[in-house]
């Protein structure tokens, strides 16, 4: 009698998980969960977020994914420090916001160079735009030197710029 306590309480207890997985894969199809990061074998699966600052559905593409991240931090650009390994686009979104922030005079965006400088401190985090990453790794991860060259830019997000940043890396 005893065994068949046992097995019973195994078998509910393997019937209870197996449930929750299924509640969870329902969940995650309808759109009710959150995801934190890119699906296994995206190009970007070491990009996470925290899904506390992210409203993200579970059911969203990959590309509608990342354009919903960088819409988040071109409205609130504080919120790139609750990502990891930003991918290149995130990053762009960023440097936009600095750039705003440098070409207007809006205010000193040193604290958003902060958290890209940051970033950067990862080899895995993917780089936005040749040569940034060896002008960030040359100034020692300095924020301030890392302000300046992206200041003297004509356009920090301008696709023409990009052999500028490498010819200051060098």
């Amino acid at each position: 009698m005893a065994l068949t306590g046992q097995t019973f309480s195994y078998t509910g207890a393997m019937l209870i998980s197996a449930l929750l997985n299924a509640l969870a894969h329902l969940s995650r199809v309808c759109g009710f969960d959150t995801v934190a990061s890119f699906p296994p074998g995206h190009r970007y699966a070491r990009t996470h977020w925290n899904p506390a600052y992210f409203d993200i559905a579970s059911d969203l593409k990959p590309e509608y994914i990342e354009r919903a991240l960088c819409e988040s931090i071109a409205n609130t650009p504080l919120i790139f420090a609750h990502i990891t390994h930003p991918t290149p686009r995130m990053q762009r979104a960023l440097l936009a916001v600095i750039d705003t922030r440098l070409r207007r005079a809006c205010g000193n965006p040193l604290d958003l160079v902060a958290l890209l400088v940051h970033a950067y401190r990862s080899p895995a985090t993917p780089d936005a735009m040749p040569g940034l990453r060896r002008a960030i790794e040359n100034s020692q991860f300095d924020t301030a030197a890392v302000l300046a060259l992206l200041g003297a830019m004509p356009s920090t997000v301008d696709v023409s710029d990009i052999n500028t940043i490498s010819e200051a890396a060098r």
